[in-house]
């Protein structure tokens, strides 16, 4: 061979860089996560199919870098990864280049990276158990549908009335079977590196829930409250460290982020009827039938890829006892830190119940609540539980937003007394349960005179029950003479009452009207 070509190759092969290795870690040693409600969500339940809330979480993975160049790929992400937010520490020279893996090993991930290629279709007769099959080319998927081309033309998936399965020559190079973040990553030599993953995810969201008991004295209640955490992606999170932020950060709004490609196929299949004979059919897609059973034929071994359905009705069995409330929250600047003490699992599409406090014997105020809202005849009154946030009142604790459900023993029976949504209440701050309207007591406002500078009301309260009870009536008006037993609040005047059994209370007010 020439001198000058060898010298030419040589040069070549400087010039082309090396292959890039490729460093697979599958899972996370260790791994901590902190949840954040949805934005906008004061109440209400958390959305089931995709949690409206994000989480930090920090992962910490060992892994071996080679020298030079190397594709580092982190397995077992969380679904809704944020990849402008990851940052990777631990890594010798720094990370060049990092990527969101969005393709899934799944019935919907194969379809979609084997468009316009070969697969091979298996059908097998129902009547003599015979299987045949055939070459076809997936021309149209996953969405709706899976189009396929065969010798016989262009059919749909799962729509000739015959057990169909397609099986595919190998897994894709590129279809993970779960999320997955790479990077690419240069180390001046090999070395064993443990590296920390931090990065904010979409899909997780948490509520409170407080169950109260009235004691039977009607003064106190027993208040219980649980801490509900939502992860709406496929990845589990076993033996984390979480906590939950309470309060609201200022979050930007971002471009909305496409979940990875994956999951089952819905194959739908048109009736097989004409349009003539049902004009009022709805041509938009309908859900199909349970997706067939898909697997890859692969040189090694068979991978099998099934898809599972949510179940409805499990029985479930008795709880355990709960347990010990977290320690007290800390601060985050503004926003409250709540952590749970021990490690618990964040599984995919659950969600997890831990104690959030727990607070016997707080005292509580039982009244009737009503606002002066117009001209009206007799209304019912709202029967309203009021806790001060006070330690001297056996609280003092900061309280997230969450429901809060209401129970009273009657004889043996333990019973649900209604149910009431709170806002986050900060330590020193009023807690008002609005529980159910009353029919025994009763408000009635009335317009008995009117000019053009002043309107005169008069209002009465009754009592129907065979005690004494307390009433609290809002007037959102100018009243003049401003009064001076009574208490502003907000915009308006807070007139408060004792309401003997059996009897009524009066009061005509004048409101001064805006000139």
């Amino acid at each position: 061979m020439p001198r000058i070509l060898v010298l030419l190759l040589a040069l070549w092969a400087l010039a082309v860089p090396a292959q890039a290795e490729t460093i697979v870690s599958p899972r996370a040693a260790s791994v901590s996560v902190t949840v954040y409600r949805a934005p906008f969500r004061a109440k209400g339940p958390i959305d089931r199919d995709w949690p409206g809330g994000y989480a930090l979480i920090t992962e910490s993975r060992t892994v071996d870098l080679p020298q030079g160049e190397s594709v580092l790929r982190f397995e077992g992400v969380a679904e809704g990864l944020m990849p402008e937010t990851a940052i990777l520490s631990g890594m010798p020279r720094g990370v060049r280049e990092k990527n969101r893996d969005a393709r899934l090993l799944s019935p919907a991930g194969l379809v979609d990276a084997y468009l316009k290629r070969s697969v091979t279709l298996r059908r097998t007769d129902r009547k003599t158990g015979k299987v045949t099959q055939q070459d076809a080319i997936i021309s149209a998927g996953p969405t709706g549908g899976v189009i396929l081309k065969t010798a016989q033309g262009y059919e749909a998936l799962g729509c000739s009335g015959l057990p169909e399965r397609m099986l595919y020559p190998q897994k894709p190079a590129d279809l993970s079977p779960r999320p997955t973040l790479s990077v690419i990553a240069t180390s001046d030599r090999p070395t064993r590196a443990t590296l920390q993953l931090t990065y904010l995810a979409e899909g997780f969201d948490w509520a409170a829930n407080y169950v109260a008991d009235m004691g039977d004295d009607g003064r106190t209640l027993d208040l219980m409250a649980w801490l509900t955490v939502a992860n709406g992606g496929v990845t589990d999170f076993p033996d984390a460290q979480l906590s939950v932020i309470a309060g609201q950060p200022n979050k930007q709004a971002r471009r909305a982020q496409p979940r990875p490609t994956g999951g089952p196929l819905r194959l739908t299949c048109w009736p097989t009827d004409v349009t003539s004979t049902h004009p009022k059919w709805i041509l938009s897609p309908t859900e199909g039938p349970p997706p067939p059973l898909m697997y890859v034929a692969a040189e090694a071994e068979d991978i099998v890829v099934t898809s599972m359905r949510r179940t409805e009705g499990v029985v479930m069995a008795a709880p355990a006892p709960p347990p010990p409330p977290p320690p007290p929250p800390e601060d985050v600047g503004d926003l409250k830190l709540y952590r749970v003490p021990m490690a618990v699992d964040v599984a995919p599409n659950a969600q997890k119940q831990v104690a959030l406090l727990r607070q016997p014997g707080v005292k509580v105020e039982r009244l009737y609540a009503a606002t002066v809202y117009g001209d009206a005849g007799s209304q019912s009154m709202t029967l309203r539980l009021r806790v001060q946030n006070r330690k001297d009142d056996g609280l003092g604790l900061p309280m997230p937003s969450g429901r809060v459900a209401v129970f009273e023993q009657v004889q043996d029976m333990r019973l649900l007394a209604g149910e009431a949504d709170i806002g986050d209440k900060a330590e020193g701050e009023r807690v008002d349960y609005d529980i159910a309207s009353s029919a025994d007591v009763r408000i009635a406002a009335r317009v008995s005179a009117q000019s053009r500078k002043s309107r005169n009301w008069a209002i009465t309260l009754t009592n129907a029950r065979p005690f004494a009870v307390t009433a609290e009536v809002t007037i959102p008006h100018d009243i003049a003479p401003r009064p001076a037993d009574m208490e502003r609040r907000g915009n308006g005047w807070i007139w408060r009452t004792r309401i003997p059994a059996n009897d009524k209370r009066t009061w005509s007010y004048t409101e001064r009207l805006a000139r």
